[in-house]
């Protein structure tokens, strides 16, 4: 089996058949989380497993799950899988790579008649990019238990379509209950969505590690007042206030390994040319990859507007939202050991945004393989790779999952 390989050109001609579901004119994808697009996007996706020979299950929260036959049946499955679904901006790889180099698996195991030891599940999760349904990653965060299915059903799009509505129009609404699936490893194969592989020449990355991340809502309250007649020492600028925050985190940042520190959102009030700010809400999203250090960062954050507070006179309050745990990927020897044996250059990375791996991690060993992008650009039209790197990365998949299911069989042995 160390001799198989995937075939490339096939693998570029899904995703190219695949692209053309929510095309857009800049060559990239608007396939919104169940939308019609969706829907054939998911479509063709079951119908190229079934050809395949997989038997195709759908769950209640739309994940779809196509299983290949294992010779032994008592060992529960390897899996890999991505999301279907885009931006409203997005491109043609982005997290479409990740499905589709599983499929490509499935093609290369038939077309060399390989029996696995273990079973073989592909996958799709619904709605990752969080774009029109909130939260991201909510059909695998439902399937770990992070999310309660009732709740996430009854989620609104921003014209009030309900979730569980949209499910059962497109015929994605399955019976299959919640994490019953038998699962002992899963492996996401993913492009990089920055710039690291490309400007290191690597082939591939091997993911350690996911970023943690800490989201907060910051407001700050001063006092309105005529620009022209309010001396300097006498002001109470909630605007300052908040630039003098946004500017300290950045310094943070960059001052801590693996960290980001990013402020995306500003709006205030009053908003006016010759008016002093009187309020400012901004974001504020801190991330790091280890635990202790993303705490540390989180309490000289809250120092940091305490600070500006007592010396601006502004009240600031910070509402911490929401906090998502580091990731440690402990499959990811699997991963390297595919890529030492395949020859690819390789080296390790830390996963800078949410995958559904990351969740998946909660239940099961877990590993990414990450590969290029051009420029690093993603979550654009204009996001690109080439037929040569989606290669390497489905060859790396291929063999970590073949690896992961001789391990699986020789600890049942044991």
């Amino acid at each position: 089996m160390d001799s198989i390989r995937v075939n490339g050109q096939r693998l570029w001609d899904s995703l190219m058949a695949m692209a053309q579901f929510g095309a857009t004119k800049k060559g990239g994808c608007n396939r919104l989380a169940l939308s019609d697009e969706d829907k054939l996007a998911r479509d063709l996706f079951c119908q190229w497993c079934n050809e395949a020979g997989c038997t195709v299950t759908i769950d209640q929260f739309g994940n779809i799950f196509a299983k290949r036959k294992g010779k032994n049946k008592g060992l529960p499955s390897v899996a890999t899988g991505s999301h279907l679904d885009t931006q409203p901006t997005g491109g043609k790889f982005d997290g479409v790579f990740g499905v589709l180099s599983g499929l490509e698996v499935l093609r290369t195991l038939n077309e060399h008649n390989i029996e696995t030891d273990a079973p073989f599940e592909f996958t799709v999760w619904t709605n990752e990019e969080g774009s029109r349904f909130q939260p991201a990653m909510q059909g695998s965060g439902v399937f770990v238990g992070r999310f309660d299915l009732e709740t996430e059903w009854n989620k609104k799009d921003i014209n009030g379509v309900c979730l569980r509505d949209e499910l059962e129009r497109i015929g994605y609404l399955g019976s299959e209950p919640i994490g019953q699936r038998n699962i002992g490893a899963f492996f996401e194969a993913h492009i990089e969505q920055g710039p690291i592989l490309e400007k290191q020449e690597q082939q591939v990355g091997i993911v350690r590690l996911g970023q943690g991340i800490r989201w907060y809502d910051v407001y700050a309250t001063g006092q309105e007042s005529h620009s022209g007649t309010t001396p300097m020492g006498f002001r109470k600028d909630a605007l300052a206030a908040s630039c003098e925050i946004i500017t300290e985190i950045e310094k943070l940042a960059n001052n801590v390994e693996h960290a980001v520190a990013t402020t995306g959102f500003l709006q205030v009030s009053p908003n006016s040319r010759n008016t002093i700010a009187g309020s400012v809400k901004f974001s504020v999203d801190l991330r790091n990859p280890y635990p202790d250090v993303l705490e540390r960062m989180h309490d000289e954050f809250n120092q940091l507007c305490n600070d500006v507070s007592l010396n601006r006179k502004v009240d600031i309050k910070v509402d911490h939202f929401w906090y998502f745990a580091p990731v440690e990927f402990k499959a990811s020897q699997d991963v390297k050991q595919a890529a030492e044996k395949l020859g690819y250059t390789h080296m390790d990375i830390v996963a800078g945004a949410g995958h559904d791996a990351c969740y998946m991690s909660d239940i099961v060993p877990s590993g990414m393989v990450f590969t290029p992008c051009e420029n690093g650009i993603s979550h654009n039209e204009i996001e690109n790779t080439t037929l040569e790197q989606c290669e390497a990365g489905a060859n790396v998949l291929l063999h970590t999952m073949l690896e992961a299911s001789q391990r699986l069989a020789r600890q049942e042995v044991e």
